[in-house]
């Protein structure tokens, strides 16, 4: 009907001596990715904290440990894994031979990575959401429970199916036997770590 109407009032126009002028086309609305959630974790660190940091620059950002006397790994030197005094409640960081490995999520945190999952969230939802990228593997120490990765720079090969590059980057959602998220690790290979330091 449209097109008909269009039609008439071009023929109307051309004979009255005037070109008639095509519609303009309508073009559908433009859709925006959802933006990223604020102060959320992602592979490359949370808020000021950025993977690759050193223990200084960690400490002048979020303070140093919040529990002096805890031990957070066998040699401290080597790889240290503690709660900042500025943190937000339910944060760990990882210190390796002096530098930010990785940040995990625990316990009460209302943290979520970039794609709004944390502690609570469901494997499923994570699998649904990442698709093929999300990598499934069996916990080591629960049955029924499993680790599921993601890496947004660099990942595992069939020839190296751990992963050692520093400059890997990816967010491992680790689960319980009922499927419900207990941990978020996100950063560089030793988010593959299934004891804290080892």
């Amino acid at each position: 009907m449209r097109l008909l109407a269009t039609v008439a009032i071009a023929a109307l126009l051309a004979a009255c001596g005037q070109q008639a002028t095509p519609p303009e086309p309508i073009e559908p609305p433009v859709t925006e990715a959802p933006a990223p959630l604020a102060n959320a974790i992602t592979s490359d660190g949370w808020n000021t904290l950025r993977v690759g940091m050193t223990r200084a620059e960690v400490t002048a950002a979020v303070g140093a440990t919040a529990t002096p006397g805890a031990v957070g790994g066998p040699d401290p030197a080597a790889c240290d894994l503690f709660h900042p005094a500025y943190a937000p409640e339910g944060m760990l960081v990882m210190i390796q031979q002096d530098l930010l490995t990785s940040i995990i999520l625990r316990n009460n945190t209302t943290l979520r990575t970039d794609r709004g999952f944390g502690v609570g969230s469901s494997a499923a939802e994570i699998k649904t959401a990442y698709g093929a990228s999300a990598v499934s593997e069996p916990h080591k120490y629960v049955e029924g429970a499993e680790y599921i990765t993601i890496w947004s720079v660099g990942g595992p090969s069939a020839a190296a199916p751990f992963v050692e590059d520093t400059n890997a980057r990816g967010v491992r959602y680790e689960t319980n036997a009922q499927g419900i998220v207990t941990a978020v690790h996100a950063g560089g290979p030793s988010i593959q770590n299934v004891e804290g330091c080892s």
